[in-house]
């Protein structure tokens, strides 16, 4: 009883550790992306942070980095992480076109897509196939570094040390809405629109999603299949599905990560995945 004691001590106090780094590491990079221009440098530096505070925090409690789940965790378990961002993004915004929440078939997407591309004679489909391919395989393998910054220290470090306190469902929790909240200040200063709305719907998705994330990496004892959805989602929402639609008076709410579409998708999920893992024991 005295030792459990004491180890639940010692992990509290290495969660505090990491909060406390990750918050004055990330202040700095938050300050730059708000107060400056907001390059991708900057953005890409805020990405590190969890890594990095991860790390530091492993150093001051005398524990190795190898200590963190760097196994690959098995081709299935990756491969699973990167489609279920690709269904659920595919699902919310074939909603969102359905009931004309947004109309699928940006002009304006399209003329910029044929000027990177180098084609500007190019058939829309001809485009349109180009593209997907690139982004999802060249953008997305060009994107992991940065994601794995932001995995190495969520999923990577945060969720095995809360696990140790907490059951399944609490450490999803945890971590999402520390997930989230780490997200507030970028989404404050350039959100734009209903800020208490789009925080809402964000931290909705984020939490939802972590459930699914959190699943796979303790079933798989690698935070690969993470870094594989995380990147996944940005790509497929950021640089496929938003470009594609057309705005209309609706779409600010329902489509993108501050609307309504994809939380409400992703939620279906992870109720899925929240019994699924009860049912397993996890």
């Amino acid at each position: 009883m005295e030792q459990r004691a004491t180890d639940t001590r010692s992990t509290i106090t290495t969660l505090m550790l990491f909060v406390g780094i990750l918050t004055l590491t990330s202040a700095v990079a938050h300050f730059a992306i708000v107060r400056l221009i907001p390059a991708s440098l900057y953005v890409g530096t805020l990405m590190m942070m969890p890594a990095l505070s991860a790390c530091v925090t492993l150093k001051l409690r005398s524990r190795n980095i190898t200590d963190l789940p760097w196994r690959w965790g098995g081709f299935g378990a990756n491969r699973t992480g990167y489609l279920i961002p690709v269904f659920y993004v595919a699902a919310a915004y074939g909603l969102a076109w359905f009931f004309r929440f947004g109309e699928v078939g940006n002009s304006e997407t399209f003329a910029e897509w044929r000027a990177q591309l180098g084609l500007p004679e190019a058939s829309t489909w001809m485009v349109i196939t180009l593209m997907v391919v690139l982004m999802a395989v060249v953008q997305f393998v060009k994107s992991l570094g940065t994601i794995a910054g932001e995995e190495i220290g969520w999923r990577g470090f945060l969720v095995w040390e809360l696990r140790k306190l907490m059951s399944f469902e609490a450490t999803c929790l945890v971590s999402g809405l520390l997930w989230a909240v780490w997200h507030y200040p970028i989404i404050i200063a350039y959100g734009g629109g209903n800020t208490l709305f789009q925080l809402a719907c964000f931290t909705s998705m984020i939490v939802a999603m972590s459930v699914i994330m959190t699943y796979y990496i303790f079933r798989s004892g690698s935070f690969w299949p993470a870094v594989m959805f995380h990147g996944a989602h940005n790509i497929y929402i950021q640089k496929i599905f938003t470009p594609l639609t057309i705005e209309t008076d609706l779409t600010e709410v329902w489509i993108d990560e501050y609307g309504l579409m994809v939380p409400l998708v992703v939620a279906v999920l992870a109720l899925i995945y929240w019994r699924k893992a009860r049912a397993e024991g996890l």
